[in-house]
């Protein structure tokens, strides 16, 4: 009997269950756009139990689908957004809304801790910068703003650790994603109370779960979930990973010769290293899900996601063009910006630049999306041009911190909504100047759970002899040399932009 492997991923915007066979080719899928919940500027949340039953709905619709004997899906594990916060309640209900990692209301306690030493000091047991989004600044907000709330914590979860304990009724920390907590000491790869007291949240140190690795098992399907699923009792569930970790390794990214690159509602950048970058230089260093590797990242929410906002808000007449041609409103959009040319007049005159900001910048919070050089002639195209072109500059200005230090790069293995656009993945090559490498499965964070699940099933003796039999890479592009030169001095406009603004967003 073949067997199987079901990846469930929950990211910024969809909920996805994904069945993959043994040589990492989907066989059933389903997927359910995630509500949003906003009900003050800079909050993003979503009801815990509403995100359950997305959850027990999309796997019950892959399952299905697949039409398996329940027993032969050897194994299931969970991907999920990382930082952001969902927390269970001492009366064993969902503690509050979950909050998803582009919420930004903790805004002022990184600055608060860069400002009284206390950063510095963090840094030197986690080697991360502080972000509003981790849980050590929404659990202080949370502490400071909502104490009865704080009172109730009894499991501090990430999202796909909570999805895991639903599965299994069992609470587990998977190390990857608490290891860009700003929780866990790193070198000793432990939770750390004195590292929480330095935060001003010792209180807490007990509603931190036990610590897994990514292929550990950590527990099994409970006849409750099984009936709503139609998944077999007593599956076992492995620990998962961060999603950044399911793309990486479900890119084969087991050495250290390739940049993964994820251009999804967060810019993800990162490499991995059997050495942490401890010169203040990247945003953060994290524990991979292969032994003896940190992953090095460089992120911010500033990608893809901003496309999607672009067009939900102004692009409803495409749409209907779109449709009425038989395709997407993406590939509508890849056709509107391949019309206008880099380098064309009308470009290179209007000089327009797009910051993608509307979810929060790379460094600076209170930072707002804009366009910058608009003028009466300014058209759709060129619009929707600048919007493509400014997510591939945010990602370059992470990219460049990478690359400083890398002593070579063979190649950007590239995911995300870009990397279904020819087009798109083409500027991101002719941009960054590297060749660009696309896998062939499209949901990558469930790929990559799944090789977790096959490996804690015993079907595979580690994630890099996984990744060997379950990835192949679909496309390679090379680097156009003439356009990357055009395309470096816009890049250059970009960052004078963006560095011109920073005055009026710190005074915001």
């Amino acid at each position: 009997m073949e067997s199987y492997y079901l990846g469930i991923d929950n990211g910024g915007t969809l909920c996805k269950a994904v069945l993959f066979n043994a040589q990492g080719k989907a066989v059933s899928s389903a997927a359910r756009k995630l509500r949003m919940i906003t009900p003050k500027p800079g909050f993003t949340e979503r009801d815990m139990e509403e995100l359950w039953q997305v959850n027990l709905d999309v796997i019950r619709e892959a399952a299905a689908a697949a039409e398996v004997d329940p027993t032969a899906i050897r194994g299931v594990a969970c991907s999920g957004h990382g930082k952001g916060l969902y927390l269970w309640g001492k009366d064993n209900q969902p503690c509050g809304r979950g909050i998803v990692s582009t919420d930004s209301r903790a805004w002022e306690y990184p600055g608060k801790w860069e400002q009284n030493g206390i950063a510095e000091k963090v840094f030197e047991k986690t080697y991360q910068k502080i972000l509003a989004s981790q849980p050590v600044s929404l659990l202080s907000w949370i502490k400071d703003n909502e104490p009865e709330r704080a009172d109730n914590i009894r499991w501090i979860f990430e999202v796909k650790d909570y999805i895991r304990f639903r599965l299994t009724g069992e609470a587990f920390a998977e190390i990857t994603d608490y290891s860009g907590s700003n929780m866990l000491n790193l070198k000793e790869r432990r939770f750390d109370r004195e590292l929480l007291a330095l935060f001003g949240l010792e209180e807490f140190f007990e509603a931190l779960p036990p610590l897994k690795k990514s292929v550990d098992v950590c527990g099994a399907i409970t006849a409750e979930v099984a009936e709503a699923t139609g998944l077999a009792v007593g599956t076992p569930v492995a620990g998962g990973m961060f999603d950044i970790d399911a793309c990486a390794i479900a890119m084969d990214i087991t050495d250290e010769s390739n940049i993964c690159v994820i251009a999804g509602t967060w810019s993800i950048n990162e490499f991995i290293s059997r050495k942490p970058v401890l010169n203040h230089s990247i945003m953060m260093n994290s524990i991979y899900c292969i032994d003896d590797y940190y992953l090095i990242e460089e992120c911010s929410p500033t990608s893809a996601g901003n496309l999607e906002w672009y067009v939900n808000m102004f692009m409803a007449e495409e749409k209907q063009a779109a449709a009425a041609k038989g395709i997407s409103v993406y590939q509508y959009c890849d056709e509107m910006a391949a019309s206008v040319p880099i380098g064309s007049e009308s470009t290179a005159e209007a000089g327009l630049i797009f910051l993608p900001y509307i979810y929060g910048s790379n460094y600076q919070a209170r930072a707002k999306a804009c366009f910058v050089g608009m003028d009466s002639r300014t058209t759709r195209e060129e619009i929707v041009r600048a919007v493509f072109e400014g997510i591939v500059f945010c990602h370059l200005v992470h990219i460049e911190k990478l690359l400083m230090n890398r002593q070579q790069t063979k190649a950007v293995r590239l995911a995300g909504g870009a990397a279904k656009s020819r087009f798109w993945a083409q500027m991101f090559s002719d941009v960054i100047g590297l060749p660009v490498e696309i896998i062939e499965a499209d949901e990558l964070g469930a790929l990559g759970v799944a090789m977790a699940a096959a490996v804690s099933a015993g079907d595979y003796d580690s994630l890099e002899s996984a990744a060997e039999k379950m990835v192949v890479i679909r496309d390679r592009l090379e680097p156009d040399t003439a356009l990357h030169e055009i395309y470096a001095g816009k890049f250059e406009l970009y960052k004078r932009v963006s560095r011109q603004l920073e005055p009026i967003w710190e005074g915001a």
